[in-house]
């Protein structure tokens, strides 16, 4: 198992080190949770994931008002919603596990999406649709508790004795 350092701070990039918030460090593929600055580099990851849901859920409406790209206004305001997605959701995954980010990236997305497009157009809400949005959304739940440590922190454990 590899075990990258990721900078969580500054904004520097160092070898294989990678930034995002403060100065903490994380280390990927690390199970154990590596203390606080882990767990606050992992809660900076998924304020980050849910930011990038949101900018999803902007780009699937903008595209909709876009009707294919005709409409000027909305399809410039899908290309920025693009890029602020995919830049959010980048940053996110230089901490989370690819498959649980896009999981529930596109799970937030596909959600908000339904439940903003009767708002914004012409679009229905039946109960069977909003079932299978709890459904998805109980699922992104799920897997956010799903992310947790399964091993206490190496800081945490008792200390061993010399042998």
């Amino acid at each position: 198992m590899s075990h990258h350092t990721a900078a969580v701070g500054n904004n520097e990039t160092l070898g294989n080190n990678e930034t995002f918030g403060n100065n903490d460090t994380v280390r990927h593929g690390d199970t154990s949770g590596g203390g606080a600055a882990a767990r606050s580099g992992r809660a900076r990851a998924w304020l980050v994931l849910l930011l990038a849901g949101a900018f999803e859920v902007g780009y699937a409406l903008s595209v909709g008002g876009s009707h294919g790209f005709t409409v000027l206004s909305w399809s410039l305001v899908a290309v920025v919603f693009f890029l602020l997605t995919l830049f959010s959701l980048s940053l996110a995954l230089r901490t989370l596990d690819v498959g649980l980010g896009y999981a529930v990236w596109a799970g937030i997305g596909a959600v908000g999406a339904a439940l903003l497009g009767p708002v914004f157009f012409d679009e229905t809400l039946t109960p069977l649709k909003a079932l299978w949005l709890t459904v998805i959304i109980a699922g992104v739940v799920w897997l956010k508790l799903s992310d947790r440590p399964q091993h206490p922190p190496a800081d945490e454990l008792p200390a061993r004795p010399d042998r």
